[in-house]
């Protein structure tokens, strides 16, 4: 790749960063949410990884590393959904909001609008597929990129 996109590709991938995490935190009240945020996000890493390479790449995405983060996003999610299984009989129940039989019904009537304010564990959940998304996004690509790694390695080995 030239030294131009080079310079150009790692601040443009931390804006779209932040847009990223910008699109999940506001996903409660916005349109958008966790996936579309994981989406850009794995976007700005995936523009690292194909400007980059694998070995050059300033942000260093190791298999462990991959591996832990979906890890950690899948028992987040499970977590959440169990927490509203436990709570109300309902997996993934919108705890914080219309939690009749558990909060007085005396100040039930906070929770009763939905606002940004109590949105529950939704900003949660948006979080966590945000995660997911991304990690899954970008590993398909590092696979793809490590199996050419391979094969020409393979072709330098046959020649």
């Amino acid at each position: 790749m030239s030294t131009i996109l080079k310079l150009f590709a790692l601040p443009a991938s931390l804006i779209l960063m932040c847009y990223g995490i910008l699109t999940i935190l506001g996903g409660h009240i916005t349109p958008g949410g966790g996936f579309q945020g994981g989406a850009i996000i794995a976007g700005a890493l995936i523009f690292c990884l194909v400007v980059y390479g694998l070995k050059e790449n300033p942000i260093h995405l190791t298999h462990n590393f991959m591996a832990s983060l979906e890890s950690v996003g899948a028992i987040a999610y499970v977590s959440l959904g169990l927490a509203g299984l436990f709570t109300s009989g309902f997996f993934l129940y919108n705890l914080g909001v219309n939690l009749y039989g558990i909060v007085p019904p005396f100040i039930q009537h906070i929770f009763d609008y939905p606002d940004p304010i109590h949105a529950g564990i939704i900003p949660y959940l948006n979080f966590v597929v945000g995660l997911k998304v991304m990690v899954g996004l970008t590993a398909v690509v590092v696979t793809f990129l490590e199996s050419k790694k391979l094969l020409e390695n393979m072709n330098e080995e046959e020649i």
